[in-house]
């Protein structure tokens, strides 16, 4: 493997906070007891931190967030090898309801809102779980309103019919209603326009510096990804390949050239690139 982040100053391997919150170890994740798609990986989300977990499609991020979550066997898969460790406790066993009541949520792939429901409906189904008071649950949503002010003026709406922004914003205010300590976020910009993405993500920045949830997300978006996150992971084939602090990643060579399609001289077309994988020095 290939450190990004050797011979640069970067943050420490825990990331921002200093302390690893969800720990990652050398997990391998087989789906129909034949189809071995994650080959030993390991990775850490620091306590109040923004990891990202990039790599191109099949790689093998939703698969890692999934085997955190829990969600695995609906799709007839399981973690074969390896372990998952949050705040120092093994969770790789517990039901995903389990989980989310332990502080972690999934945003999953494709927004996943309930149609029929009106907006304030969806948001409220986050907080199916709580216990505290419908006060504490109603300031929650005050809260959610005021980073996705939007959501406030279509609360009244069929989320079937909110555009797909209004969606991922959403699906993201529903997983803030649980209060949850991590959020598993995949794929938050599919779909979605450039200045869409540049204000999910500036929402997901707001909300781990003023609510210290940690986040953790699956991206295809490498540029944006690490351009709001402080510790990166790039995935091929199901295993880690880079790993490092999110500014050293965006300066390594490989993955401008590999991942942001620019070189030491300059943009590179899709022609000049797509043998990349013949050429990847942490694949040879």
């Amino acid at each position: 493997m290939l450190d990004a982040a050797k011979g640069a100053a970067e943050a420490p391997e825990t990331g921002k906070a200093g302390q690893a919150l969800l720990e990652v170890n050398n997990v391998e994740v087989i789906y129909n007891h034949v189809i071995l798609v994650l080959k030993g990986v390991s990775l850490n989300v620091a306590k109040g931190g923004i990891t990202a977990l990039l790599g191109g499609n099949g790689a093998g991020k939703t698969t890692t967030l999934k085997a955190i979550s829990n969600l695995l066997h609906s799709e007839r898969g399981e973690v074969t090898k390896g372990s998952i460790v949050y705040k120092g406790e093994r969770v790789q066993d517990l039901d995903p309801a389990a989980l989310v009541k332990r502080g972690v949520i999934q945003v999953m792939e494709g927004r996943h809102c309930f149609e029929h429901l009106t907006v304030e409906e969806n948001l409220l189904t986050g907080a199916y779980t709580r216990s505290d008071g419908k006060g504490a649950v109603e300031a929650d949503l005050e809260m959610v309103y005021g980073y996705f002010p939007r959501l406030k003026e279509r609360r009244r709406s069929q989320a079937g019919y909110t555009s797909g922004g209004e969606q991922q914003m959403t699906a993201i205010g529903r997983a803030l209603m649980s209060r949850p300590e991590t959020i598993l976020l995949d794929e938050p910009s599919m779909g979605l326009a450039p200045q869409l993405v540049e204000q999910i993500f500036e929402i997901v920045k707001s909300v781990n510096e003023n609510e210290g949830v940690s986040f953790l997300l699956a991206e295809q978006n490498t540029n944006v990804a690490l351009k709001y996150a402080h510790r990166g992971y790039i995935l091929e084939n199901g295993r880690v390949v880079m790993e490092g602090a999110a500014q050293a990643l965006r300066e390594n060579d490989d993955v401008k050239e590999f991942y942001l399609g620019v070189s030491d001289e300059g943009r590179r077309s899709f022609r000049d690139v797509r043998s990349y994988r013949r050429r990847k020095r942490w694949l040879a």
